[in-house]
């Protein structure tokens, strides 16, 4: 499987296996840029990961520590909606579970529900609805990964949001909290569909984090995931949606989240 062999090179090539696996955002590449001892390994030396096709992911894998905590910082991701082999979703998440990764931390962009969780905010996901029309573990089982039915009770573990919130807490980060919904993209929701999500629950909506989550459940990967909101949803604003805005939103947000994840992550050593 491609994935065993690029989570060999990822724990190879780094100063040591990756404790902490961290997948960035749309525009949230900032993350990347303090880690110690860093070394730089291109998708295209890592069977089984996607081309970067979305402006905004750099298309690299960035491995080095956080204080004493060894990471892997993947900057860019596959998504359903460019059609590719849904294998590009779950290789870069297996390829982190065989190199060490004990923990997996999502990051993402994404559209609020909620009019005080503006442009520029973070909002930590406690749960997440699947209305992208997919399930990623679709198709024979990985048996020696994970059962057939993999529960997602607990998808995004208490644990380790606890330690976010205190991470914010101490940064002085506001830190909303509240339910991911996911589509498929590529279009932006309609103002009656971001009103059906609010029935449904949701508080943010996306076009990823969801599949991770569940390839990361399905090998035993612990979950923690933020997202950086970059725009009010449709019809809850005047302003018009696109993917230019929802960079330009990113980099805000990401002042935040970046000092965010290396506290969070740096705090895992005690």
């Amino acid at each position: 499987m491609s994935w065993r062999e690029s989570g060999a090179l990822l724990a190879a090539r780094g100063p040591e296996p990756p404790r902490v696996g961290v997948v960035l955002g749309s525009g949230l590449g900032a993350v990347a840029d303090g880690l110690a001892d860093a070394v730089t390994v291109g998708y295209e030396e890592l069977p089984g990961f996607p081309e970067p096709g979305v402006a905004g992911h750099a298309g690299r894998v960035v491995l080095g520590r956080i204080g004493s905590v060894p990471v892997a910082v993947l900057q860019g991701r596959a998504h359903l909606y460019e059609g590719g082999d849904p294998e590009q979703v779950r290789a870069p998440v297996r390829a982190l579970r065989a190199a060490g990764a004990e923990i997996l931390v999502l990051t993402n962009a994404a559209g609020s529900l909620r009019p005080e969780a503006g442009p520029g905010s973070l909002m930590l996901i406690t749960d997440h609805i699947n209305l992208a029309s997919a399930n990623v573990l679709i198709g024979p089982n990985e048996d020696e990964l994970g059962p057939r039915f993999v529960s997602l009770r607990d998808a995004y573990d208490p644990e380790l949001r606890a330690r976010l919130r205190s991470a914010a807490e101490e940064l002085g980060i506001t830190l909303h909290e509240g339910v991911y919904l996911a589509v498929s993209g590529p279009s932006f929701e309609t103002p009656a569909e971001i009103r059906a999500f609010a029935m449904l629950g949701a508080d943010a909506v996306g076009m990823s984090t969801v599949h991770e989550t569940i390839v990361a459940r399905h090998c035993g990967l612990r979950v923690a995931a933020v997202s950086a909101i970059t725009n009010l949803a449709e019809g809850m604003s005047e302003r018009a949606l696109s993917h230019e805005q929802t960079l330009t939103d990113a980099a805000r947000a990401a002042e935040s989240l970046a000092p965010l994840i290396t506290r969070f992550v740096d705090r895992l050593a005690r």
